[in-house]
């Protein structure tokens, strides 16, 4: 079986049928040069069900009115790369803006395009690290990606020691717990965040092309390394629709690969990838 699948070929009309899915559901724009990379992660799946071209996987998922199959689709094809205090800097923004705003009380938080959660966990360490104890103040965040499968994984806590690569041992022990043999892992060293620590987040999935069902308003959106995959219309829509989330004052964080220009919007640019309200 495998020889035989490995023999199937991805023709133009299919990924251009891929592409549109995947633009039209989710707002990811793939570019031509993408062809391999939708063959090779599609191509287990394929596999899996026994088909002999991803015209007959096309028609199954047009025929799967639950549309799991979709949103599968959708989780291999999507890229979670994710670590914790990636771009750092945002995090000690973060961090100095509350404190010169007189340490509110009630803080709100989105991480939109979460992936596995080492964003949102990272926030609620740094957080607790400059007040002492979190019991001090009201802190909420919300955790959402398009990817149920980045989802549930974040909701377990359980990491590898590559998304810990560069963390001070002192926040590592403080924060985490070294397991070993976990369950259905293939590493044997994993660390998991403590519980006092994951009761601050929750995780939902989000199509963040789909309404929201949250009100806000926000006091922070990282919304990071993710528009990067969509074209400016979708990109215009989505900073818009963020504006208007966002308490007054709120920031707006994306990633340093990303830029608001060329965009209209109502923010302030405050430093590199941060926006004011």
């Amino acid at each position: 079986m495998p020889s035989k699948i490995s023999t199937i070929e991805l023709k133009a009309s299919d990924f251009c049928k891929i592409s549109d899915i995947l633009y039209n559901t989710s707002g990811i724009n793939l570019d031509d040069n993408k062809q391999e990379l939708v063959k090779s992660r599609l191509m287990k799946r394929i596999n899996e069900l026994e088909f002999t071209s991803f015209e007959q996987y096309l028609n199954f998922i047009k025929q799967d009115f639950s549309k799991k199959e979709l949103f599968s689709m959708i989780d291999m094809l999507t890229t979670n790369v994710t670590f914790f205090f990636r771009e750092q800097k945002h995090f000690n923004f973060l961090a100095e803006s509350l404190k010169s705003g007189n340490n509110a009380k009630k803080i709100r938080i989105w991480c939109a395009g979460c992936s596995s959660g080492a964003e949102p966990y990272s926030t609620v360490i740094k957080l607790n690290e400059e007040y002492g104890n979190l019991n001090k103040i009201d802190l909420k965040i919300l955790g959402t990606d398009i990817s149920s499968k980045m989802i549930e994984k974040a909701r377990t806590g359980i990491y590898d020691e590559a998304a810990l690569k560069g963390v001070d041992n002192y926040i590592i022990d403080k924060y985490f717990i070294k397991q070993t043999e976990i369950p259905n892992y293939q590493s044997n060293i994993k660390y998991s965040i403590k519980s006092g620590i994951k009761e601050y987040v929750n995780f939902a999935r989000l199509n963040l092309m789909d309404e929201w069902p949250m009100n806000g308003p926000f006091d922070y959106i990282f919304c990071r390394n993710v528009m990067i995959y969509f074209d400016k219309f979708t990109q215009n829509k989505l900073v818009n629709r963020f504006y208007s989330l966002l308490a007054e004052g709120g920031y707006l964080f994306i990633g340093h690969s990303e830029s608001l220009s060329g965009l209209k919007h109502n923010f302030k640019y405050v430093e590199p990838a941060i926006y004011l309200k």
